[in-house]
């Protein structure tokens, strides 16, 4: 799709193709509105979240019930060895318990007389856990606590890559601006230059002025033109960089129209338009801030393995007692005199793995810390040295906005002397070179209080 004005129906219904055309200007708000909703990479981004979705979804599936069925039957010259059957219903709880409900049905010529069962089966029901180690936490359980702090990292994870991409979207408008604003100079000065070259050949032909003053117009004329082709050179490569941030649904690129064209007055707009203020800073933006979120959130994950290495500092006994009956349809057949119950003892003696576990946790949370402060402290830093850019480039940009009306003024003075047969020629171009070369000066500031901006935005709110 060419148009731009066709992407613009598309997405606000509620403007009509006439209004569609005669509007040639698109400004930085609907701009980002495209970027935000149809852009590849911010698309890819919200990924992030359906991924941490999809690991928590993954650890819960630790404490799903589990069914299990074991069926084993060994026959040999019509002599059957075996035939058993072995199934279990296991609930996983929180802590370190587990409920489960078992069926055997074992029988054969040679059968392990542990493994012998009444005719129709024998049903049992207990529970077994871990007295110590695996109690409090185990690793089902620190899993599932990452999995639900890493749904959050997920989500300042895509704040991150969506404020990059963001900011690299509105850095391109900027050129662009700057770019239109500059081509806008060079073709009001080589008007002025053309309007000059015929007006000296006019005197000349009169015979009011020199030939050498038609000479140098025709130079001074040149150049423009020279410098109007560069200008539009810029310009067109910042159209192509801008149509880089614009797509429609299904992964539409969209090509800028050559009658579309940035918002002169965005530097007005560019607060409202990022919701940000240089004078409302405070600490909240840092402790905010997405990339000090998701460390916080990664301490919160490391001191859940912090906590499982220390666990397992314990020894391991896990217990298990189950009730046992060959008539299920009565409850009352459960009793303590039929039962089968276990106890399993282990304790490394050195616990050099375990201690070795838990002081690299240690360690890795100690890194977090470090890497904390020094995020905090590097984000105040630049905050605060933006936030200086910006009223420096504030106040060069009204130092230049005055010497361009000064170099106006000159110039005006010197064209009408130059009328009056008083000036010369090569003094006009040469303030008006100057005048070139200020407002130039200009656009450069404004273009560098915009980008300061768009800066500090990153560092203090999520767009």
């Amino acid at each position: 799709m060419r148009l731009l004005i066709y992407s613009i129906i598309f997405l606000f219904g509620s403007i009509n193709f006439l209004h569609a055309q005669t509007d040639s200007i698109l400004s930085l708000q609907e701009y980002l509105g495209y970027v935000k909703k149809y852009h590849p990479i911010v698309k890819q981004a919200r990924l992030t979240v359906a991924q941490g979705e999809a690991k928590l979804l993954k650890a819960r599936g630790s404490f799903d019930p589990k069914i299990e069925v074991d069926y084993d039957r060994k026959k040999f010259k019509n002599t059957e060895y075996y035939d058993k059957l072995n199934t279990s219903f296991k609930i996983p709880t929180w802590y370190g318990i587990e409920l489960k409900a078992n069926y055997e049905r074992n029988d054969g010529t040679y059968l392990n007389p542990e493994f012998t069962t009444p005719t129709d089966g024998l049903y049992s029901a207990g529970v077994s856990l871990s007295l110590a180690k695996g109690l409090l936490t185990n690793r089902r359980m620190a899993t599932l606590k990452q999995a639900k702090l890493y749904t959050q990292i997920s989500n300042a994870q895509q704040q991150l890559l969506i404020n990059d991409i963001l900011y690299d979207a509105i850095d391109t408008y900027f050129l662009w601006l700057k770019n239109h604003q500059e081509l806008k100079v060079y073709t009001d000065y080589k008007s002025n230059a053309k309007i000059r070259l015929q007006n000296v050949i006019k005197s000349f032909k009169a015979g009011d002025k020199a030939e050498v003053d038609t000479l140098e117009a025709n130079i001074n004329y040149k150049n423009r033109l020279l410098d109007l082709e560069k200008a539009k050179i810029s310009f067109i490569k910042s159209i192509f960089e801008i149509s880089n941030y614009l797509w429609l649904e299904n992964n539409l690129p969209i090509e800028l129209n050559d009658n579309i064209f940035p918002d002169d007055d965005t530097l007005n707009t560019i607060d409202v338009v990022l919701n940000s203020s240089i004078l409302n800073v405070n600490e909240d933006f840092i402790e905010n801030h997405p990339k000090v979120k998701m460390l916080e959130l990664k301490k919160q994950q490391l001191n859940v393995e912090r906590k499982l290495k220390l666990n397992n500092l314990l020894p391991k006994i896990d217990a298990q007692y189950n009730f046992l009956t060959s008539d299920y349809d009565n409850l009352r057949s459960l009793s303590t005199s039929n039962y089968k119950a276990g106890v399993n003892i282990s304790f490394p003696i050195f616990l050099r793995k375990e201690r070795g576990d838990l002081k690299l946790a240690k360690l890795k949370l100690q890194d977090i810390d470090f890497d904390l402060s020094a995020t905090k402290v590097s984000l105040q830093n630049k905050i605060r040295a933006t936030q200086q850019q910006i009223q420096s480039y504030l106040t060069q940009n009204s130092i230049t906005s005055n010497l361009v009306n000064d170099y106006k003024k000159l110039v005006n003075a010197e064209q009408r002397k130059f009328d009056l047969g008083e000036g010369s020629l090569f003094l006009i171009n040469y303030r008006e070179a100057k005048l070139i070369e200020t407002e130039l000066k200009s656009i450069q500031t404004v273009n560098k209080i915009l980008t300061s901006k768009a800066t500090l935005t990153k560092y203090i709110v999520n767009f």
